[in-house]
């Protein structure tokens, strides 16, 4: 991903809300497929990662995006932004993305 797409959609990002939240069990199976989920349908994803994990937000934020198949945009604080394109999803010229619908 080229720094100027990867800034796009950080401006893009920033108006989103953490959709899916890393609880007290951590990077559990049930938690990769529920981003995988979210993954297919909005394809940009913020993630609220937990406050009791001892891994780094950098490191979780890896993770996830290797488990997923996916990109992350960046990580600020306890919170990692991850872009995965769906090329099943119709887009049209000028037709708002998936993750402001």
């Amino acid at each position: 991903m080229k720094g100027k797409d990867r800034a796009e959609l950080r401006s893009e990002a920033h108006h989103l809300s953490p959709s899916v939240h890393v609880g007290q069990h951590g990077l559990t199976p049930a938690l990769i497929g529920a981003l995988d989920d979210a993954l297919r349908t909005r394809e940009l994803v913020k993630v609220r990662l937990g406050n009791k994990d001892e891994i780094k937000p950098k490191d979780a934020a890896n993770s996830l995006a290797i488990a997923t198949n996916s990109a992350v945009v960046q990580v600020i604080g306890r919170t990692a932004t991850l872009f995965r394109e769906n090329p099943d999803i119709d887009k049209k010229r000028g037709d708002m993305p998936s993750w402001r619908k």
